[in-house]
């Protein structure tokens, strides 16, 4: 691990020796535990903390780990935290207190709060060629008192795995990827909003689990909302027939609901003008694509969902004062000539 730069962390320049204890400090800043590992003499281990306002979100990947949170040390460093893991490879194995051993596996989630005390043994998988096994995981912390359900109601689901590829889960679990990946470009004004948003989509995560949707704020369940049919937007993009219409039917809502909530969760812009937006941004970073050079400029138009070139060539000369197979030719020249 290098020195902390941008919250990037790595094991390039740190000393062999040195690499184990660094990298337990940085976990330690906001998930407190004894660690150890067989592989701490020679510990390669990555690391990405973005700070979004008083919600963390950790990236990190390191070879398998032990992590022991005693009875003392809860009382004694409480900070009031919920751990929500995302686990990407690998396996995890937590017990919490005289409880049973939860198992997780790639793609699980799982919530723990930090009052509480816990065993979590990490075990990796094979990757990138690496000798040693991997862990990869995302990780979110935010305090416990930003949840708008009260914390007795979520005693049954601690340190329990859900899966993380349906219904609201897919939702978070997408969503954190997402923003994971989107973390080196994030400007100072998103971070706090986009910390809210993790929050909502935890919230509404849970809240499905307990059958107590109707007890969040409207205002948090219409951000939830929002940001589903974001995720739907970007899934569909492909299809001609994204309309308004079908995107209310596949959420159980209105389009006049759907209308009303999208454009006052975007700052006015509608859903039409969502999807408008997006289909260019994926056609300007298609055409310019290398790897995409023989495939012809209507090909593209049409994995955007715009099957009429004609349609396509306005809307692109529109959107980035140039026709599309111009904006092609500048970008693939310029790469070459770098």
């Amino acid at each position: 691990m290098t020195a902390e730069k941008g919250g990037v962390f790595r094991a390039e320049g740190v000393p062999a020796r040195e690499r184990f204890d660094y990298w337990r400090e940085l976990i330690g800043r906001t998930r407190a535990s004894e660690v150890t590992s067989a592989h701490a003499d020679d510990f390669e281990a990555e690391m990405r903390r973005v700070e979004l306002g008083p919600v963390t979100l950790l990236r990190t990947s390191f070879p398998p780990t032990r992590f022991r949170r005693s009875e003392g040390m809860a009382r004694r460093s409480d900070p009031g935290v919920y751990h929500l893991t995302l686990l990407l490879a690998g396996g995890l194995a937590l017990t919490r207190g005289a409880g049973p051993t939860a198992a997780f596996a790639p793609g699980d989630l799982h919530l723990v709060d930090s009052a509480d005390p816990f065993d979590l043994r990490a075990f990796g998988s094979r990757a990138d060629g690496r000798p040693v096994h991997r862990v990869e995981a995302l990780g979110v912390d935010f305090p416990a008192a930003l949840l708008p359900l009260p914390p007795h109601r979520l005693r049954g689901l601690l340190g329990r795995g859900f899966p993380g590829r349906e219904g609201s889960g897919a939702l978070l679990a997408d969503f954190l990827v997402g923003l994971d990946r989107q973390a080196a470009v994030l400007g100072p004004a998103e971070a706090p909003r986009l910390g809210g948003v993790v929050v909502d989509l935890v919230a509404s995560w849970l809240a499905r689990e307990l059958d107590a949707e109707g007890e969040l704020p409207d205002d948090a369940r219409q951000r939830v909302i929002a940001e589903s049919v974001r995720t739907f937007v970007r899934r569909h993009l492909h299809d001609p027939g994204l309309t308004p219409s079908l995107i209310a039917e596949a959420h159980h809502i209105s389009v006049s609901y759907l209308h009303r909530v999208f454009t006052r969760q975007s700052q006015g812009e509608t859903v039409a003008a969502w999807i408008r937006a997006r289909r260019m941004e994926k056609a300007h970073r298609d055409l310019a694509d290398p790897a995409l050079r023989a495939l012809p400029v209507h090909a593209v138009a049409a994995r955007c969902g715009i099957p009429r070139a004609s349609d396509f060539s306005r809307a692109f000369r529109a959107a980035y004062g140039l026709p599309p197979g111009e904006h092609r030719h500048q970008a693939l020249s310029g790469q070459a000539q770098g």
